[in-house]
């Protein structure tokens, strides 16, 4: 078997068997098939594609190029939830307790934000104390006592994604869905869970942007869980605007904790309430979604799963007096507002130039060697339908950086479209796929 032959395979159209996809992944993972033949063959997968066998044997052959983590000595159905990227999306914080006081064991593993999207593990880094990064035994012992962890991944997971990923980014082969989708649930079964729950985005600050694209990446990633012996739930959701009105890091824990004391955006509460349901009947302490919604409001309105968010930033180490004492996370020094320049209704919020700006005030990176400022963000005043009157405050960027906070604030501008008619209102949660 040589990389040539599979190369000249694809190319000409032909299905790559079993062997030859473990021959290329374990191969380019330890550095004996070169950059330049793993390109060739990821451009003739981009052009020629995959069907739904070659897919699962590719990210089953990447999930095995690392680690695959035990979590049997974790008693109940493990659920883990993944997004595809969205700009202020903090569900995690949000659905992760509530499930977890449902009885729902959620032991995941979060990453970190790379260009106009967050990460849940710089959100979590701006409690004071709080560690993402834990043993593996104080991992399972805190779930099992608590319910609920969430630590960065680790290097071991998948290597072969981390390989693919740096050489798609650099050969134009990103968006392809077997290449996503391998990208994506490589890492997902390798952490151990028993359920996975998948947030699929859509729209113009998404991966993808248009219901069709997002359906069949949804619909691949459910049939590749189940192939794996994963329950496997997709929801399709509206990424056309932002999720809420915090975008940053502290910022953004802080609308996780008011979303949980009951005040939080109407977006991210009601994504957050079906996200968690989903998570509750799929870790079988519900005998229907529906049922599964009605108990995460249930434990969100007495307080339980503000009392399950506490003891999971103690459990790692974090300060839970931020919960109530929101002057402890770091505090910004400058803050530019930007105004409406005219009076009408705003029609549109480009969530990538939201994010973007994010990225611009020192809240995100553009490589992942920048450093980020914990106190940077936006917080967003008026949302898609809201009237408003010239002058009004559309958008605030904030930091430690003047100058960052300025390119951001220019970059927030551009995202405003204002008109005279009102907008129709449009469907947060768009499908569910199982």
């Amino acid at each position: 078997m040589n990389m040539v032959d599979i190369i000249l395979k694809k190319r000409e159209g032909g299905k790559l068997s079993e062997d030859e996809i473990v021959f290329f992944i374990e191969g380019y993972t330890d550095g004996s098939i070169p950059d330049y033949q793993a390109a060739a063959l990821l451009m003739t997968i981009y052009f020629k594609g995959m069907d739904k066998e070659e897919t699962y044997q590719l990210t089953k052959a990447m999930k095995n190029s690392g680690d695959v983590i035990d979590l049997s000595s974790i008693k109940g159905i493990k659920v883990d939830k993944h997004s595809t990227g969205g700009v202020g999306d903090k569900t995690t914080l949000v659905v992760g307790p509530l499930a977890a006081a449902c009885g729902v064991p959620v032991a995941k593993m979060s990453g970190r934000g790379l260009g106009f999207t967050g990460g849940t593990v710089d959100k979590m880094e701006s409690i004071p104390g709080f560690k993402t990064s834990i043993e593996a035994k104080a991992f399972i012992e805190l779930v099992n006592r608590v319910g609920l962890s969430v630590i960065g991944q680790t290097a071991h997971i998948a290597p072969a994604d981390k390989k693919i990923y740096a050489l798609r980014d650099v050969t134009a082969t990103v968006d392809n869905l077997s290449l996503i989708t391998s990208s994506i649930m490589s890492k997902k079964l390798a952490s151990g869970s028993d359920a996975i729950v998948l947030d699929v985005k859509c729209g113009n600050g998404a991966f993808m942007e248009n219901i069709e694209d997002a359906t069949r990446l949804g619909q691949l990633m459910v049939d590749i869980g189940t192939s794996d012996g994963k329950k496997t739930i997709a929801v399709i959701t509206d990424m056309s605007q932002p999720l809420g009105k915090a975008v940053g890091n502290s910022n953004e824990v802080i609308e996780a904790i008011e979303t949980l004391k009951g005040n939080g955006p109407e977006d991210i509460t009601e994504l957050s309430m079906t996200l968690a349901g989903i998570m509750i009947f799929a870790g079988e302490k519900a005998s229907s979604m529906e049922e599964g919604h009605s108990m995460a409001k249930e434990v969100m309105d007495n307080g339980k799963a503000l009392e399950k968010l506490r003891l999971f930033i103690e459990g790692q180490g974090g300060d839970s007096k931020v919960m109530d004492d929101y002057s402890l996370f770091p505090q910004y020094k400058e803050k530019i507002d930007v105004l409406a320049t005219a009076d009408g209704f705003v029609w549109s919020i480009g969530a990538r130039s939201i994010g973007l700006a994010s990225q611009h005030s020192g809240a995100g990176r553009a490589t992942k060697e920048d450093q980020i400022d914990l106190s940077a963000g936006i917080y967003i005043s008026k949302k898609v339908g809201d009237k408003v009157t010239k002058g009004d405050v559309l958008v605030s960027v904030y930091g430690m950086d003047r100058d960052k906070i300025e390119k951001g604030a220019k970059e927030a501008e551009k995202a405003f479209t204002i008109t005279q008619e009102k907008p129709e209102r449009t469907k947060l949660i768009i499908k569910i796929l199982e």
